[in-house]
C-alpha cells in the first residue's frame, strides 16, 4: 500500500507541476530487449561522433545499457513527459528557399532541460515529502536528457507511448512531441503496462527520411540523420549527404511531421507553455540574417537555446548547405564571403553550395 501511494503521489505530482504524463517503470534488465539493442546498435559505430554514448564502465559495460550503471540502488524509474507541440506549419509543408529550418523543439525561450528540471524536482521533492512521513528512507535521483539513461526505453514500460519506427516516443492521444524527464528511485514501485505499439504496417516516417538514416523500422543510423548532421557532427559533412539536408540548418522534424500520430486535426495538441512558444526569428528563420551573423550576435541570439550545441562553425556551415540547396541565387555574394572567411570548414561548404548554385543555373 505505501509503494503505491508514492507512484500516485508521484503522479500527481507531476501533473501539478505541469507534465502532461506520468507512469513508474521498472528497471529490469531482462524485461527490456530494447536495452540488448543499444548495445548491437553501438557496437555496429551507429553512434557516429556521440562517443559519450559509447561511454564504459570500469568492468567494459556501456553505461546506457543499465540503470543499474549510474545508481547501483534504482529500483524503480518515475518518467515524466513533457508536451512541446507548437501551433505552427511542419517542415514539409515550408518552402521559402529564402529561409531555412530549425527542429520544433528549440523554437522556445528556454532550452528543455532548464525547463523541465526545476519540474522534476518539484516531483522529487513530493516523492521524498510522502516517504518521510512514513519514515522511510529513499533515494532518488533526477535526469533530463543529461545522465547515462536511455529515456525512451523506460518511457514505453513506464507506458507513456511506444517506441515509433523512426525511434522516437509515440502516445496514442498527445503524438510524439514530448519532452522525456526521468526519476530513479530506490523503492520498488508499482510499474505501470507498457504501452503497446499502434505503428501498425506504416512506413511514412520511412519512407519520407531524405537520408534514408531509418535503416529498418525502429533503427536509426545515426551518422546519416539530419538531426545528427546539423547537431552533432563536427567538421565537415560528407559531400554526398549535403543535397538532402535540404533547408535544415539545427535538426529534422521530418520523420515526425509525417507521423499519422502527429495529425494536427486530432493529436499532437499545442503546448500552452509560454517557454515553449515559437519565436519569431527562429521558426523557419531568414537564411540571409543566418548567414551574415557574427560570433557575438549568434551568442546573444541563440543564449540559453539548444542551438548553441551546434556551435558557431556549426551553424555557418549548416547555412551554407541549406543556401546551396535553396536554389536562391541570390544567396552567392554571401556565400562568396563565407567561402572565403578564416573558417576553413564553412568555406568548404560554402564553395560547395557556391558550386551547386552554378550548376543548378546551366
Amino acid at each position: 500500500m505505501f509503494a503505491e501511494e508514492i507512484a500516485k503521489a508521484a503522479k500527481q505530482a507531476a501533473i501539478e507541476a505541469g507534465f502532461d504524463l506520468a507512469g513508474i517503470a521498472p528497471v529490469r534488465n531482462e524485461d527490456m530487449p530494447e536495452l540488448g539493442a543499444f548495445i548491437e546498435w553501438v557496437d555496429a559505430g551507429r553512434a557516429g561522433e556521440m562517443k559519450y554514448l559509447e561511454s564504459r564502465t570500469e568492468s567494459g559495460q556501456l553505461r546506457r545499457a543499465s540503470a543499474a550503471h549510474a545508481a547501483p540502488w534504482v529500483r524503480s524509474m518515475i518518467v515524466c513527459a513533457l508536451n512541446y507541440s507548437a501551433d505552427t506549419p511542419y517542415s514539409v509543408d515550408a518552402n521559402d528557399p529564402e529561409r531555412g529550418w530549425i527542429s520544433r523543439y528549440a523554437w522556445g525561450t528556454k532550452d528543455y532541460h532548464d525547463a523541465l528540471l526545476p519540474r522534476l524536482r518539484q516531483v522529487e521533492a513530493a516523492v521524498r515529502q510522502v516517504a518521510a512521513a512514513q519514515n522511510t528512507e529513499i533515494e532518488t535521483r533526477s535526469y533530463v536528457d543529461t545522465g547515462p539513461i536511455l529515456e525512451r526505453v523506460y518511457a514505453k514500460y513506464a507506458g507513456i507511448g511506444w517506441i515509433g519506427k523512426n525511434t522516437c516516443i509515440i502516445n496514442q492521444k498527445m503524438g510524439s512531441w514530448l519532452f522525456l524527464g526521468v526519476i530513479l528511485t530506490s523503492l520498488e514501485l508499482p510499474a505501470d503496462t507498457a504501452a503497446v505499439d499502434r505503428c501498425g504496417s506504416c512506413t511514412r516516417c520511412i519512407d519520407a527520411c531524405p537520408t534514408h538514416a531509418i535503416v529498418s523500422p525502429g533503427k536509426l543510423d545515426a551518422r546519416l540523420c539530419i538531426a545528427y548532421l546539423t547537431i552533432e557532427k563536427r567538421g565537415s559533412v560528407p559531400e554526398e549527404l549535403r543535397a538532402d539536408m535540404g533547408h535544415h540548418i539545427f535538426g529534422c522534424d521530418i520523420c515526425q511531421d509525417v507521423c499519422p500520430w502527429n495529425n494536427k486535426s486530432g493529436n499532437a495538441p499545442p503546448t500552452s507553455l509560454p517557454e515553449f512558444q515559437p519565436q519569431e526569428r527562429l521558426f523557419h528563420p531568414d537564411l540571409r540574417w543566418l548567414g551574415q551573423m557574427d560570433e557575438e550576435t549568434y551568442r546573444k541570439t541563440f543564449r540559453g537555446s539548444p542551438v548553441k550545441r551546434a556551435k558557431y562553425s556549426g551553424l555557418k556551415r549548416n547555412v551554407a548547405i541549406a543556401m546551396g540547396n535553396s536554389g536562391n541565387k541570390s544567396f552567392a555574394a554571401d556565400l562568396q564571403k563565407m567561402a572565403t572567411g578564416e573558417d576553413t570548414v564553412v568555406a568548404e561548404h560554402a564553395e560547395w553550395a557556391l558550386s551547386k548554385l552554378t550548376d543548378e543555373s546551366r
